[in-house]
């Protein structure tokens, strides 16, 4: 081979090798500094609680501190829009959750296209709503429950934490697929709606089972059903509402996302310590005291949950014509 020739060879061979090696390091040194965390709402919650348990997690594992920042504010959105907004080197992350998916279709000018602008890195965590009513209520069952409403139209009340939120849009989810008609009532947090439930003053309420536990367990409260596919370990003996209306499934869905963009080798060792948590019993126990379940996956199979779950909210919320407050 001419000489020149062989040397044309060599750069364009070492041109392709330079960035693959780049690459290869960038993936093997991250992280190099702390890395922040961004979550929609404020701390003390389930999402804040969450964070913190992956965060602590990804930090004694990774040897960099992976630090929890709180935006509370529009249903999530205005940390979602500095995610979104920050640079694509894996130095932030976003607590990805189900109002994401509700966001796409409630809000109509946001700055941001989610599915486009967030890439997945996995999913964390599923959790169960429980349907749960006030002993005037004269159900015991689920079906029992829509008999009534139905012969009692408009009579039923449901309280929510607010317009546009899971506990919102999920008995609308049950509303259609029941056909029954209930008045909503939205609340600033689920406290309230709770406190007016056991007064009697709404009927029913979709709520975390963490929050409505001990007024079920008291008898103050009736649990009808278990939102989520699969029934719940906290509450055995519930049966789900899928068992009695056929498809019925919703749930709040956590995992982590980074902007558009970020390295795939970043990406690929985020999901890996993530499924590594998901294995290990310590962490799972940590999950089952939020009231719900480990959800092993890959990014595109947090990818393809995410755009399903806001096919599947965008119809629920154009059908019951819901408008953020």
């Amino acid at each position: 081979m001419p000489l020149v020739r062989r040397k044309f060879l060599h750069l364009i061979a070492g041109a392709f090798a330079v960035p693959a090696i780049s690459r290869f390091a960038w993936g093997q040194t991250y992280p190099s500094r702390p890395v922040r965390t961004f979550v929609g709402f404020a701390a003390g919650g389930p999402n804040d609680i969450l964070a913190r348990l992956i965060g602590r997690w990804m930090s004694e594992r990774l040897g960099q501190p992976f630090v929890v920042e709180n935006r509370p504010g529009a249903g999530s959105n205005i940390a979602t829009e500095t995610v979104v907004r920050a640079p694509a080197d894996g130095y932030t992350l976003l607590l990805v959750g189900t109002p994401n998916a509700i966001n796409a279709t409630l809000y109509d000018n946001l700055n941001f296209n989610f599915i486009r602008d967030i890439t997945p890195i996995g999913t964390l965590f599923r959790g169960a709503l429980v349907m749960v009513v006030h002993p005037s209520v004269p159900a015991k069952t689920v079906p029992e429950f829509i008999a009534y409403a139905k012969a009692n139209p408009g009579k039923l009340s449901y309280g929510s934490g607010g317009v546009g939120g899971i506990t919102h849009i999920t008995p609308e989810l049950f509303k259609i697929m029941a056909g029954v008609n209930m008045l909503h009532v939205p609340y600033r947090g689920v406290a309230p709606a709770l406190t007016d439930l056991l007064g009697g003053r709404v009927q029913v309420l979709f709520a975390n089972p963490a929050q409505s536990m001990q007024y079920i367990k008291a008898g103050k409260l009736r649990a009808l059903a278990i939102t989520t596919a699969t029934r719940s370990e906290a509450l055995p003996d519930i049966p789900t509402v899928g068992e009695f209306v056929p498809g019925y499934e919703a749930s709040s869905i956590f995992g982590l996302g980074a902007p558009r963009n970020t390295p795939v080798e970043i990406i690929e060792r985020l999901n890996k310590e993530i499924n590594a948590a998901l294995s290990d019993a310590n962490f799972k126990a940590r999950l089952a005291e939020l009231d719900g379940s480990e959800l092993v996956g890959s990014p595109a199979d947090f990818g393809k949950l995410i755009a399903d779950e806001t096919e599947k909210w965008r119809k629920v919320i154009r059908l019951a014509n819901i408008k953020p407050e």
